[in-house]
């Protein structure tokens, strides 16, 4: 089975990949961005059998700083 973990910053902690981003999209002519918040997508493969208690304990131990995260399991 396919997931897609998408782990993003919790709103109010602070984003300096984002800023950056913004930074850069504004500098190349995009001046129309409000605000960008940067995250990451971890892709994984697992078998059919795995329980939703371990995904989810694998994205709290490992994949995602539950502190200052939040996450999300899409199925691919």
């Amino acid at each position: 089975m396919k997931l897609r973990i998408i782990v993003t910053l919790k709103p109010g902690v602070l984003d300096p990949q984002g800023k950056a981003i913004h930074k850069a999209l504004d500098s190349l002519g995009f001046a129309g961005v409000q605000d960008v918040r940067q995250g990451k997508l971890i892709e994984l493969d697992v078998a059919d059998a795995t329980s939703e208690a371990t995904i989810d304990e694998m994205c709290r131990k490992l994949l995602a700083n539950t502190v200052i995260e939040n996450y999300r399991v899409e199925r691919a």
